[in-house]
């Protein structure tokens, strides 16, 4: 609660919390609404604020943004253009440097850059484009080379922009936290669904267009690396989006928006869109929106500009009443608005219910801070990983050692045993390379029943001691390749002693061996199956990738089976319809009967009464025979107004049983709803193992060198 608010109330901050929390609690009441579904809501999904360029909320890095585009955007020329433009033109504006994409040095050289990385598959930072922008990567660019079209002095200019953007302290709290990656702003580490809010309102109007034009660009990454589907993914909703799809400009904003706009829907991508001020929006992106909601519009440009998009997409159908909707937008009140959806036939009017979120308004920093306090924590230390590197066979003769042991340079080998090197990380002195095993090899995993067909690439490196085998059940799993080792030593690097066996080269083949067998005995590939589903992960998938991926294929499943269900109740609906309808119709024929008949007894019984009054002879046969017709008729009536009373009986348990035909299929449909939680399944561990030896097959076993400082590893 707002103390301000309160004060102004004559109200203590508690009172005034006490009386909202009444008035939310009537309001969600009257719309079948309470606490029991805001708390499934809560439970269903995480809720985070990241704010970046602060660090109030959820800091959120800019880093990864800069990194090579998926492969599935690498692979579309359009796409990747459209990146790498957007990329240029919002870093161009965050420097505040106005550069056309067309015309413009600092555009084009920026966009070279990212062109050429990316093609390459190489990421960049800010500290690596600083470098290209002084030694770009090309030395012609269209037919000039490139000191004719951007001189050197002239590079530097924008290079020292660049420097004193990522030099700026403020800049600092952009390159802290979370990397900007969609998939972790959509799910946590555990695979749980997440609501992930991103606060911008703190940053000035150019870092706002700068991070929008990034999440868009890391949005369409995203989403092109995705299957599609027609099941909803995943919802992108932007509050005002005013001045970021404008018209006739071109801001950073607008291309991947438009893009979005076009394409989100094929990979289940949902868009939500909110502004103001419907008139500065660009046509070409509302035409590619099926659903508008209109609220109250507060200037007649505003309702004017709607009515003309409102007409123009109505053209194909029924005639547009401009007048008539010009009168209903004028009328709409609070939270009521004109709905246009491309799947109906005409607008129509509707009321929002009352809100589960409580709708204060925006968020000051202390208070996101406040919020977000308790989700921040460290990030997670992940331990670096060794590598190793080859050799053959043996010879004697190591160079003499100093008194500590230690050789100078590397022991003299037969040619069979070739020597490399793990390369050294940090500076060379107090470094001492030990020998070690270096093995690579390939190991396949196969099951035809289960359609598991893997290979697995595995390094590892083994000690070496004088008078013992390498133990390569103790090994190192390691991520170094072949390519990684290098074939000369670090200067200034001295070497321990060699043991005699590592000299002789038919010691290898026995290695060799010994690799083999303990890779076949110990190798493993776990796979996770879904009991309900009867899915497989695939090798290396994690388990809260599979979990999500998992999601994906019930939601699918479970909208077929949903709508299959629907329509095997249609028909019964419809029957159910037809009948009430039948029966309306009696109901009404009965009522009709009914009332006639009422009134030709009226006119019986008052023919007979006005006859014995007034007639010659009160008795008369005239007058017996009106009575008794009356008498009779007042009895017809009565069975008249019975039968009106069993047909609408009839309408009423009709009803009935078409409400409980409804009930059975919503029953029905969230029982399909409830049958598979991919976050709470227990997933069964399916372990394979190499079927025989021969599946192991061996690429490399090598001598290598390790360094080592201070008995630790110096190459991790």
């Amino acid at each position: 609660m707002d103390p301000d608010a309160a004060a102004r109330q004559g109200l203590t901050t508690d009172q005034l919390a006490e009386k909202e929390a009444a008035t939310w609690k009537t309001g969600l009441a009257q719309w079948d609404q309470d606490g029991e579904r805001i708390a499934r809501l809560r439970a269903a999904a995480d809720f985070a604020i990241y704010t970046p360029g602060s660090t109030a909320g959820l800091p959120i890095s800019i880093l990864s943004s800069f990194a090579a585009p998926p492969a599935a955007m690498l692979d579309d020329e359009d796409l990747l253009r459209d990146r790498v433009q957007t990329m240029a033109s919002s870093l161009l504006a965050l420097l505040d440097i106005d550069s056309d994409p067309m015309r413009g040095r600092e555009h084009i050289l920026l966009s070279t850059i990212f062109d050429t990385a990316w093609r390459a598959g190489t990421d960049l930072d800010l500290a690596a484009l600083i470098q290209q922008i002084q030694k770009p990567p090309v030395d012609r660019i269209g037919v000039l080379d490139l000191e004719t079209f951007y001189p050197a002095k002239e590079r530097f200019t924008l290079a020292m922009a660049c420097n004193s953007l990522l030099g700026s302290p403020g800049f600092a709290a952009w390159l802290t936290g979370e990397p900007l990656d969609v998939d972790k702003l959509l799910y946590t580490p555990a695979g749980k669904p997440r609501v992930a809010v991103l606060s911008i309102a703190h940053l000035s109007d150019r870092e706002r267009m700068f991070f929008v034009a990034l999440l868009l660009n890391q949005t369409i990454g995203w989403m092109r690396s995705r299957p599609g589907t027609t099941s909803l993914r995943a919802i992108l909703c932007m509050d005002e989006v005013f001045g970021y799809m404008p018209p006739v400009a071109e801001p950073p904003s607008k291309r991947p928006m438009l893009t979005l706009l076009k394409q989100a829907r094929a990979f289940g991508l949902g868009l939500v869109l909110a502004t103001q001020n419907p008139v500065d929006l660009d046509y070409k992106g509302l035409s590619n929106v099926g659903t508008w909601l209109l609220g109250r519009l507060q200037t007649d440009r505003d309702k004017q500009r709607l009515l003309d998009g409102l007409e123009g997409v109505a053209a194909g159908g029924a005639k547009f009443d401009r007048a008539g909707m010009e009168q209903t937008l004028a009328g709409l009140g609070n939270r009521v608005f004109l709905l246009h959806n491309v799947h109906e036939d005409a607008p129509v009017v509707f009321q929002s219910r009352w809100a589960m979120s409580y709708l204060r308004g925006p968020l000051t920093r202390p208070e996101i801070k406040r919020l977000m306090d308790p989700m921040k924590m460290d990030p997670l230390k992940q331990a670096a990983q060794p590598a190793g590197q080859p050799s053959t066979t043996p010879a004697p003769v190591v160079p003499a050692a100093s008194p500590d042991g230690l050789a100078a340079t590397p022991p003299v080998l037969p040619p069979e045993v070739v020597q490399s090197y793990l390369p050294l990380r940090g500076r060379p002195d107090g470094a001492v390379y030990t020998p070690v095993l270096y093995g690579t090899a390939t190991v396949h995993f196969v099951d035809d029943k289960k359609g598991v067909d893997h290979a697995e690439e595995v390094a590892l490196v083994a000690p070496l001691a004088a008078g013992s085998a390498p133990d390569w059940y103790a090994a190192e799993a390691v991520e170094l390749g072949k390519d990684d080792l290098e074939a000369e030593p670090a200067a200034g690097v001295r070497f321990a002693e060699l043991p005699d066996e590592a000299v002789r080269a038919k010691s290898y083949a026995a290695w060799k061996k010994q690799f083999e067998d303990a890779l076949f005995r110990t190798r493993t590939c776990e796979l996770l199956r879904s009991p309900s589903l009867g899915a497989l992960s695939q090798p290396g998938e994690a388990e809260r990738d599979f979990r999500i991926r998992l999601g994906d294929q019930a939601r699918q499943k479970r909208d077929e089976q949903v709508a299959e269900l629907r329509q095997s109740f249609a028909p019964r609906a419809a029957q159910l319809q037809e009948r009430i309808r039948r029966a309306e119709q009696a109901r009404e024929k009965q009522q009709a009967q009914a009332t006639q008949q009422a009134w030709s007894t009226v006119l019986s019984a008052g023919t007979a009464v006005l006859g014995a009054l007034f007639g010659r002879k009160t008795l008369s046969v005239t007058n017996i025979s009106k009575a008794g017709t009356a008498m009779r008729s007042a009895g017809r009536t009565l069975q008249e107004r019975q039968d009106v009373t069993q047909a609408a009986e009839t309408v009423e348990a009709l009803n009935k049983q078409l409400a409980d035909l409804s009930a059975e299929l919503e029953t029905e449909v969230a029982a399909l709803q409830a049958r598979f939680d991919p976050q709470k399944e227990q997933l069964e561990t399916l372990a394979l193992k190499p079927r025989k030896k021969a599946d192991v097959e061996t690429r490399l076993l090598t001598l290598a060198w390790a360094p080592e400082r201070d008995g630790a590893a110096a190459w991790k």
